[in-house]
């Protein structure tokens, strides 16, 4: 994989943007061999600046892509990569750190689509090449394989081209290039069909790039699509076997569907609100037109309540349909999320059903779900929600999750969805989303077949992938990967079939081993190891799935070492390995892992794969773009995703609450102190961040005590000279000489050196950091003649934000998570309030279970959250007294002791 920059001839006549860096060529190489893709992304590109500065390749990887290769050549030196045990891996990249020789860290998230970012500082007149290989096995959807790759070079190439090249032993039906960049480039695309083969050409000139004649931006922004299918046997099913693997593609068309029991399960709690309540209700309605006259349904719609159209199945009749659609019509969100519950609810009645003898036998069971956001009421532990439904469906139905938006934990959504012989998807809070929740549903709508299983001569196969299922969708594929032993191939013709509950037993064809043999050994570019790719990708994915329901931590261990030794033998990045790049001296490295919460990205100025959004006019520009710009203001944006169950949270007079991930508890203490003190929340001098809070009193005592509150937070980020002050009636950013201030009647954003202040009209503000940290601040406002009550501020941390392991203050500490043991529960002074002893840092305290208000969905009333009680101003629980933690100024560090 190594690569030399001297193929790269005269490099005058580059468009440059303001920084100087030209790109010379952008290319972008794929290879489909019977549905493995292979693709190559590389750029060159020039650094003509007199200084020294950031160049950056970023592209983006389809979600459930492997990763194989990256390689970067820097003025002739080379940087090639190999894959280790990710602790290995890590130990290597640590060590070379602390020489200076580590240049970044590469992070992934689980997003539809993963941004692969390096950036790489050079000196003026520098050369360099990053080229990046990944491969995948593309899924056949409503009757069509689709292969989506991202195009996008952020600037105008001297030499541009997207080549896809396309061989399927099995013969190509059609192939199809919908004009996905736009009719900008109406034309420039080239096909050329053969009766196995195509060849897809995209190369438009620098002129054809532009987006105007005069203009030096370029209109490559977006994906190249690539739509096919292939020629089917009657029988619908086809084996081919080559270099000692076997692939079997299933999917047989000429059937008739089969009835669904179908119950569609919506999130309407208040973050549904707008644009997305109103999307799913017009896509609720079509679905609901498409159901067959054999079908039975009813709806449940949840907030923190739950309700049912229907308390049990219905015939989907015109009258039921129409009535379920004016049911759906009268749907207002507002209030929490109860998923657990509604979950709960839809198998009950499903099995209910089943009991009673309701269903027909042929039929196909089903829940979809759709959901925008974590669970905030009732069962909060996603692990106990996922073991819920595992024992509540008990393998009898599937679950299909539709996640909407950018906070839904989508993990989640997939986790219990595979787990339960289903499928998720992830569409995105916009003009879309009615037509992309058509387009999943159109998935799943046609079930063909039911408990199906392929049966494989144990004399001919070994090593063989999932080979039972629960269902078969018409428009889809079933795909069965094996290794074979080539001199029994008798066994493998004669007797491989499928079976399913409601079909006859299905003989397969067998591709003429010989033919196949030397039709791929003549095509130059066919991959001579699609089979052992195809194989591996299936492998992994199913061990990784299995991995999840492991039921004990001996088999999730023995899983988890099956694994490794997968991706280090296919050379492929997992959650369990890390590809380190290094150059042929080995004195200079970078890492490429994944990090514990797959929701976030990394940090700026470093290789890194982050969180991708469509491209439309809501989103935050790149951070590569925004690196000083005056105040904007844009339509209002949803807070960045925080979940209830992983935050930690400072409010009402003021209450903390610690959540210990490890643990999955929370801890709740309150400080008592004085009006005009200002508490030390978080002191990190490893990354420059300091957050205050300076607290006001009530407007007079209560039961002879006065309650205090934060009036005013301050936020001071010093590697930025950054400081950002919150008060009840303005936000102001400051910037040496330089200040902007925002009302709370405000809706807008601030963005400065990196740094994004969002402001939500009297409600909140939500403070990022390129994608390292980010907090939010509420804003309660109260009565103006209230008689005690005054306006104050919450504020809520994420644990995920990256600070360094030198972080303190009554929220930084908990960076290190203490080790937490709680027991001895026992009735206390209340019923409903029952105390333990908690031993945590040598001390043993008694601790009250109680409830704490978490308003971050519910400004008014809250949602209460579970927590154990430390009393005397958490005395025991944090590092001294709450005293220590008095700082003089609102930006002042905390000094230590």
């Amino acid at each position: 994989f190594q690569r030399s920059t001297s193929d790269w001839g005269y490099v005058g006549d580059l468009v440059e943007d303001d920084d100087k860096i030209g790109l010379y060529s952008y290319k972008v190489q794929s290879t489909i061999t019977s549905r493995l893709a292979n693709t190559m992304i590389q750029a060159k590109m020039v650094n003509n600046a007199k200084r020294s500065q950031h160049i950056v390749f970023d592209v983006q990887v389809p979600k459930g892509a492997f990763i194989d290769n990256f390689t970067m050549d820097v003025n002739g030196i080379t940087f090639t990569s190999k894959i280790r045990e990710k602790s290995e891996a890590r130990k290597m990249y640590s060590q070379a750190k602390a020489k200076g020789k580590a240049a970044g860290i590469v992070r992934s998230n689980a997003l539809d689509m993963e941004n692969f970012k390096t950036e790489v500082n050079v000196p003026p007149g520098t050369r360099i090449q990053f080229e990046l290989h990944y491969h995948e096995m593309i899924r056949r959807k409503l009757s069509s394989y689709e292969h989506i790759i991202s195009v996008k070079p952020g600037r105008l190439a001297k030499h541009m081209e997207v080549d896809v090249r396309i061989i399927e032993p099995q013969g190509l039906r059609y192939v199809h290039v919908p004009n996905s960049l736009g009719d900008h480039f109406d034309g420039i695309t080239t096909i050329s069909k053969g009766e196995k083969k195509a060849h897809i050409s995209f190369k438009p000139t620098m002129a054809q790039q532009r987006k105007c004649p005069t203009c030096s931006s370029t209109a490559v922004d977006g994906n190249f699509v690539v739509q096919y299918d292939v020629n089917r046997e009657t029988t619908g099913g086809e084996l081919e076997i080559f270099n000692g693997y076997f692939i079997h593609f299933f999917a047989p068309e000429n059937l008739d569907p089969l009835p669904k029991n179908i119950l569609f399960v919506i999130d309407v709690s208040g973050s549904m609100w707008g644009l997305k309540m109103k999307q799913t209700i017009e896509a609720m309605k079509a679905i609901l037109s498409e159901l067959r006259a054999a079908d039975q349904f009813s709806l449940i719609d949840f907030n923190h309540n739950v309700r049912c159209w229907r308390d049990n199945l219905v015939s989907a009749t015109p009258a039921q349909v129409e009535d379920a659609k004016k049911y759906i019509q009268t749907i207002h969100p507002n209030g929490g999320t109860n998923i657990n519950e509604a979950l709960l609810r839809a198998t009950f009645i499903l099995n209910e059903a089943q009991n009673l003898g309701m269903l027909d036998p042929n039929s196909v069971s089903m829940i979809v779900l759709v959901s925008d956001g974590d669970p905030t009421v009732g069962e909060l532990k996603l692990t106990t929600i996922q073991k819920n439904m595992k024992q509540s469906i008990k393998d009898e139905f599937s679950l299909f999750c539709l996640g909407i938006g950018f906070d839904v934990d989508y993990d989640f959504l997939q986790r219990i969805a595979t787990d339960n012989r289903g499928m998720a998807q992830r569409i995105f809070g916009n003009q879309e989303t009615s037509a992309q929740m058509k387009n999943f549903y159109n998935q799943v709508s046609t079930p063909l077949l039911k408990k199906i299983q392929f049966n494989y001569p144990q004399e001919s196969v070994s090593d063989v992938t999932q080979s039972s299922f629960h269902n078969y969708f018409g428009g889809s594929e079933i795909v069965v990967a094996g290794k074979v032993d080539t001199e029994n191939l008798q066994h493998l013709e004669s007797i491989v079939t499928a079976t399913a509950a409601n079909a006859e037993l299905v003989m397969e064809t067998l591709r003429d081993v010989e033919e196949l043999d030397g039709f791929m050994k003549k095509d130059k570019y066919a991959d001579p190891e699609f089979t052992k790719k195809l194989w591996a990708y299936l492998t992994v994915n199913q061990m990784l799935a299995e991995r999840n329901t492991a039921p004990t931590a001996a088999l999730k261990r023995n899983i988890t070492k099956s694994i490794l030794q997968m991706s280090l033998d296919h050379h492929i990045v997992t959650p369990f390995t890390a590809m380190l790049i290094e150059n042929a001296e080995k004195d200079e490295i970078m890492l490429a892992d994944q990090p514990k919460d797959p929701r976030r990205g990394c940090c700026p100025g470093t290789l890194g794969l982050t969180p991708n959004a469509p491209n439309n006019n809501k989103g935050i520009p790149a951070w590569a773009n925004v690196t000083a710009v005056p105040v904007s203001f844009m339509p209002e944006q949803r807070s960045p995703p925080v979940s209830s169950l992983s935050i930690n949270r400072v409010d009402n007079d003021p209450h903390f609450i610690i959540h210990l991930p490890k643990s999955q508890r929370n801890i709740c203490f309150n400080i008592n102190s004085e009006p005009g003190k200002i508490l030390n929340l978080v002191s990190d001098p490893g990354t420059g961040v300091v957050v205050n809070g300076q607290l006001v009193g009530a407007k007079k005592t209560e039961n002879k005590k006065l309650n205090t509150y934060f009036g005013k937070i301050g936020f001071y980020f010093k590697n930025k000279g950054l400081k950002v002050e919150i008060t009840t009636e303005t936000i102001t950013l400051k910037d040496g000489s330089y200040g902007i201030t925002l009302t709370w009647s405000d809706t807008g954003h601030i963005i400065r050196k990196q740094l994004l202040i969002s402001v939500k009209k009297e409600s909140n503000v939500t403070i990022t950091v390129g994608e390292e940290m980010s907090f939010m601040v509420l804003l309660h406002r109260v009565w103006k003649n209230h008689p005690v009550n005054v306006d104050f501020l919450g504020i809520y941390i994420p644990p995920e934000n990256q600070f360094s392991p030198a972080a303190h203050g009554l929220i930084g500490q908990f960076v290190s998570e203490p080790a937490v043991y709680i027991h001895h529960q026992r009735p206390g002074q209340a019923p409903e309030k029952p105390q333990a002893t908690m031993e945590v840092k040598g001390n043993k305290l008694t601790v009250t279970r109680g409830l704490q208000k978490d308003y971050r969905t519910d400004r008014v009333l809250g949602t209460d959250v579970p927590c154990w009680f430390v009393h005397n101003s958490g005395k025991g629980f944090i590092d001294g007294h709450y005293k220590d933690y008095l700082v003089p100024h609102l930006y002042s560090f905390l000094k230590k002791p």
